[in-house]
């Protein structure tokens, strides 16, 4: 579903969350104090201002409190984050989600009452670590300590065999369910434990990272 998305702060973080998001169909409005920043970005939204989004009449003044969502992109500038998320709150922003560099930054953001914090740096970090170190991972999403969602190319081993054979699914050996099963511009979402899986096939599993790196290891050994 469309929705109006401000981005406020469009430094590296706050460019890229941007962007995507107007690549997926939504209105975004991007706010920023330099103009080269605005400037830089203005062509691939739907609409950049350069103005200090600290002052509450500008705020008023473009109507940021009928958006869906409000993100403070800025991670540094810890006052201004602070200020412009209880603007923001006071104004009765329906969805709050904010930056934070680090762990006090984002228990004060918490305490203000932002509905997500997001700590790009380190939640980066712990993606790449585990697509580095679990076996022929091609992404990968921390749940939990330990626990995670990954994507992966299906191993030769893999081809001809259904998922229940594999050991998939509810009571599988493998301990790891399947979320989605991509087929080329196809998609299927929880498939069935029949589904025959083709070397064209990408699985999205969720599971322990132990059970997915035995999972993947023992087929790329091509033993049971």
């Amino acid at each position: 579903m469309k929705k109006q998305v401000v981005v406020i702060g469009l430094g590296r973080f706050g460019v890229s969350i941007a962007t995507t998001l107007h690549k997926m169909g939504h209105d975004v409005l991007a706010l920023d104090n330099e103009e080269k920043n605005v400037l830089r970005v203005s062509s691939q939204l739907t609409r950049a201002i350069q103005a200090d989004a600290t002052d509450e009449a500008i705020i008023k003044e473009l109507g940021i409190a009928d958006f869906d969502v409000a993100i403070v992109a800025i991670g540094a500038a810890v006052e201004s984050s602070v200020l412009i998320t209880i603007l923001l709150k006071k104004l009765g922003v329906r969805h709050i989600v904010a930056r934070a560099d680090s762990e006090l930054h984002g228990s004060i953001l918490e305490k203000i009452g932002v509905d997500r914090v997001i700590y790009p740096e380190s939640e980066t970090a712990s993606r790449i670590a585990h697509i580095l170190t679990l076996t022929d991972i091609v992404d990968y999403i921390p749940v939990g300590e330990g626990y995670g969602v990954a994507k992966f190319k299906v191993p030769s081993y893999f081809v001809g065999k259904t998922l229940g054979d594999i050991g998939f699914g509810p009571g599988g050996k493998r301990n790891v369910a399947v979320l989605l099963l991509q087929r080329g511009k196809e998609a299927i979402v929880n498939p069935s434990q029949e589904e025959v899986v083709s070397l064209i096939d990408v699985l999205i599993v969720a599971g322990s990272d132990d059970k997915i790196e035995e999972l993947l290891t023992g087929a790329k050994s091509k033993k049971e």
